[in-house]
């Protein structure tokens, strides 16, 4: 936890570059006008306030800064100043001059869109993007047109450094590590370095290429919002001499293996430190001041009742509402997605009259498994809608700026305490209010202790409160002082009609079972420390079963399963069989 004397001087830190403008840190006029129309950045934020600067210097960067500060901004604005600086003009036979690595596809589309806006009067500056699921073909066509700044998956990017002949990186002068930590734990690490290697932009490289890299000025930025072994390896083998912005001095200890400089001021010529490295184990995670976080303490049974129902809650509170709910496989997406989609209710009676739909938002869906396109068109549509409910797995939680989200819902727990800062980090941005939500069943509240490590602090979530707001069939039902929430009339009944949906509907009862036997599945590959408060042995499986609305136990399920795959084996076994026989009956003819 930062200290007082830490908070006010960061709050000090604060006002001064408050009182900043982008065309004090050096920007072109035209590109501060950008900015202002396009964007509706009047002042700079603290970290573009302290990077820009230093960028336009050309030292290469190492940027540590919580996630919803404007990090997309401070790396592209100063490069667009320095490309449209170029006499003569660039073009696009020039090929490529600055290449930014993201870690997902929808990231690496929100980058580009940015892009496009800051670039709207620098129609010269060509912007391009080639990531993994699009047309290779089409890909290779604009590349071989030229693109002056790329965005890039690594995958895709290396296909393209080692086929595409014409793709012409010869002046490139950039390279940017945009969300590096999650470009590495996404396990890109061995194709970030090929990608190194190919571009000549390592620092162990043999003396030749170390002069060619000088000779083209080439600076590389690495942004993260944590710190970790596999970044400090990064910055080592990408950065020379870097300046580090968003460090304190707790987060750091000497290392002669990287010299590095580092200040919280602009003024690069005062930007002389003793040589220091990461350190990954100590420190606090950067985090809003604004984000108000809290826990909900669950009993397994109850979690799915008690989703929809602080969902509910929190449509019904706000008229303007943007919700993202995270889950741990795509199969808990899709089950969720299905049956929030299904689920009428009526809070009168149950009686055969009008109901509506339980949740009286547009719901959303995302994860790794959708199509391209798929992926494309919600990440667009939920962007712009002002009241809507988005459920996804980690591919939302990295870099994406969805506008106005209020509130984060980790229904399934993140694991690593870096992913629970980068889920969190969806919603209070740029100094916009934002609150989460973590649930946790009772034998995982250690989990709380974990985080408090790294100095995130949560307070529990008043759910009793909550539940006993909703009127059961028409009438505010009267709650035992000491009513757990297993057993709050509310739960019963909610819970008794979602078993009773999935069970009627036999497509939405397979959607389930998928999203049990995956959930378990995950559940276990917890790793390190974390397999002491996430234990499978821990749970009770019926009741895991019943956080998807089903009535079966899950041994029954698994039974279900295996006898599926015995039968798939026995009649593939059978068609192998009758194939011989009518081989061998036609040799015979």
């Amino acid at each position: 936890m930062k200290t007082k004397e830490e908070e006010e001087e960061l709050d000090l830190k604060s006002k001064l570059f408050a009182s900043c403008s982008f065309s004090s840190v050096g920007l072109h006029p035209t590109l501060c006008d950008q900015l202002l129309e396009r964007m509706g950045f009047e002042t700079p934020t603290l970290v573009q306030a302290q990077a820009i600067p230093v960028i336009l210097s050309g030292r290469h960067v190492l940027v540590n800064a919580a996630t919803g500060t404007g990090k997309t901004v401070a790396y592209l604005a100063p490069v667009i100043h320095l490309l449209q600086s170029y006499t003569p003009r660039i073009g696009r036979s020039h090929g490529t001059f600055a290449l930014v690595l993201v870690p997902t596809r929808e990231l690496c589309l929100q980058v580009y869109e940015i892009l496009q806006k800051l670039l709207h009067r620098f129609h010269w500056i060509v912007p391009g993007y080639v990531m993994g699921g699009e047309n290779r073909s089409k890909e290779k066509a604009r590349l071989r047109k030229g693109i002056s700044v790329l965005i890039a998956t690594p995958g895709r990017l290396l296909d393209h450094l080692k086929n595409t002949l014409s793709f012409v990186h010869q002046n490139l002068r950039w390279i940017i590590f945009d969300e590096a930590d999650r470009i590495l734990e996404l396990g890109f690490g061995k194709e970030i370095e090929q990608i190194l290697d190919l571009l000549g932009s390592r620092n162990i490289d043999s003396v030749g290429k170390q002069d060619e890299v000088n000779h083209l000025q080439r600076q590389n930025l690495l942004l993260s919002a944590t710190l970790n072994d596999k970044v400090n390896h990064l910055a080592k083998i990408s950065l020379e001499n870097p300046v580090m912005i968003g460090f304190d001095e707790n987060n750091m200890q000497p290392d002669t293996s990287l010299e590095c400089t580092g200040s919280m001021l602009p003024d690069v010529d005062e930007l002389e430190y003793p040589s220091k490295v990461i350190n990954s184990s100590a420190g606090d995670y950067k985090l809003p001041a604004q984000l108000v976080q809290r826990y909900v303490k669950v009993p397994c049974g109850s979690r799915l009742a008690v989703l929809l129902s602080i969902l509910k809650h929190l449509f019904e509170r706000g008229a303007s509402q943007k919700i993202v709910v995270f889950f741990s496989t795509c199969d808990a997406v899709d089950f969720h997605y299905s049956l929030l989609s299904e689920f009428y209710w009526s809070s009168n009676s149950q009686s055969e009259e009008v109901k509506v739909n339980f949740l009286r938002s547009k719901t959303f869906r995302l994860h790794g498994n959708m199509k391209q396109e798929d992926r494309r068109t919600t990440f667009q549509a939920f962007k712009s809608e002002k009241n809507a409910l988005l459920l996804s797995t980690d591919v939302a939680a990295r870099g994406l700026d969805f506008p106005k989200v209020r509130c984060i819902i980790q229904y399934d727990s993140p694991g690593e305490a870096t992913e629970y800062v980068h889920r969190v980090g969806r919603t209070a941005r740029l100094g916009e209010k934002g609150d989460s939500l973590l649930f946790l069943q009772p034998v995982e509240v250690d989990y709380v202790q974990d985080l408090e490590k790294h100095g995130v602090s949560l307070t529990e979530y008043p759910i009793v409160k909550v539940l006993d707001t909703f009127p059961l069939y028409g009438q505010v039902h009267r709650v035992k002082k000491l009513v757990t929430v297993e057993s709050h009339p509310w739960v019963l009944s909610l819970q008794q009609a979602l078993e009773s949906l999935v069970l009627a509907k036999p497509r939405m009862n397979k959607l389930a079972q998928k999203a049990f036997c995956s959930w378990v599945r995950a559940y276990t590959a917890h790793r390190g420390e974390l397999k002491r408060i996430f234990m499978v042995k821990k749970l009770h499986l019926g009741h895991v079963a019943k956080s998807f609305a089903l009535k079966q136990q899950p041994s029954l399920l698994g039974k279900s399963f295996q006898g599926q795959s015995k039968k798939r084996k026995m009649d593939e076994k059978q068609k192998g069989r009758s194939k011989k026989r009518n081989v061998g009956t036609k040799t015979l003819v």
